[in-house]
């Protein structure tokens, strides 16, 4: 599978890469260590509970890529599991995790997952998307589903990238995106929902990027909307109903508030940078990171999330806090 640069994963993953460099080596070190720990007799990672499967696989392989910990070792052996799973009948979250996974080992290790030559695999991808199309132009969860998904058509839109494969009427995905607009700047996940959430926001966003359609001065409500998610513990909750912060709002919502044009000194009365670190931090287990502060088990996918909100902040600068500041705990 020939590994394309410029998809949207791939230019976030080499965002992240540049900005976990200049994570402290001691924090880089430990969570690698854990996250090689968990790497499976199969050859790929799990939840915390259950075998392998592809979904953690690649959130294990983006982890360790961004650590630099990504070797030729445990490369073969996640490309022997992920060949494994070729054959069988996956969900569109277990494909677009293979597809990336594969196409990360590929660009790092030289691993071969998927042949160039492999049409028919490609097609049946292919066809599968097809049946998850809804007349709203979006895609749904599944093939029975009746309306479009936000998270779901950024998962159709990313597959088609990794799969070098242009995103059939396009159009009518980004007009079905912005059809989830909600008046309070955020975006639904499904249009029967009631409120708009971070993470349908940071898919409706990353669907408009990734299909080049995002005018950064017409989201000026969005990114007000997701400044003021940040909570009293420095990360961002899912919506405004859930009374506490979690990781994997957080890293979605920096991801997307770094889409949408942060300035760290100009934007430093919406939303603290330094909070953000500070909470990412107090996540980490003594390896791996949990999801929030009821949380106290580690696993492979908060992990990445943890990994990624640190190296974002890394990257894009920390209010006033020293570099010192920003990798201790």
């Amino acid at each position: 599978m020939s590994s394309p640069t410029s998809t949207y994963l791939h230019e976030l993953t080499l965002r992240l890469a540049l900005g976990a460099a200049n994570l402290d080596a001691s924090l880089r070190n430990r969570h690698a260590d854990w996250l090689v720990r968990q790497q499976q007799s199969d050859g790929g990672f799990g939840g915390r509970e259950g075998e392998s499967d592809p979904y953690y696989t690649a959130f294990a392989v983006r982890s360790l890529w961004i650590l630099g910990r990504l070797d030729e070792a445990i490369g073969s052996r996640c490309g022997e599991f992920l060949r494994g799973r070729l054959a069988g009948r996956e969900g569109i979250v277990d494909l677009i995790s293979l597809i990336f996974a594969a196409a990360v080992l590929e660009l790092a290790s030289g691993v071969v997952v998927i042949d160039d030559d492999d049409d028919t695999w490609r097609n049946n991808v292919d066809q599968l998307l097809c049946q998850l199309r809804t007349s709203d132009g979006g895609f749904a969860k599944s093939p029975e589903g009746r309306a479009g998904s936000t998270y779901q058509t950024f998962l159709s839109v990313l597959c088609y990238q990794l799969l070098q494969r242009p995103v059939p009427e396009s159009d009518r995905v980004i007009d079905f995106i912005h059809s989830q607009h909600h008046p309070d700047g955020g975006f639904l996940e499904i249009r029967a929902a009631k409120r708009a959430g971070v993470n349908p926001t940071a898919a409706a966003i990353g669907t408009l990027k990734a299909l080049d359609s995002l005018e950064v001065a017409d989201h000026g409500d969005t990114f007000e909307f997701l400044a003021q998610q940040q909570s009293d513990e420095g990360g961002l909750a899912a919506n405004t109903r859930i009374p506490f912060a979690d990781l994997l709002s957080t890293c979605t919502g920096l991801i997307t508030l770094i889409d949408l044009g942060l300035d760290p000194a100009r934007h430093r009365n919406l939303i603290s940078l330094s909070r953000i670190n500070a909470y990412a931090l107090s996540m980490q287990a003594e390896g791996g990171f949990h999801g929030f502060a009821l949380d106290q088990t580690a696993d492979v996918e908060y992990t990445f999330y943890g990994l990624a909100t640190l190296s974002l902040v890394a990257m894009t600068g920390l209010d006033s806090q020293s570099a010192e500041d920003r990798n201790v705990q």
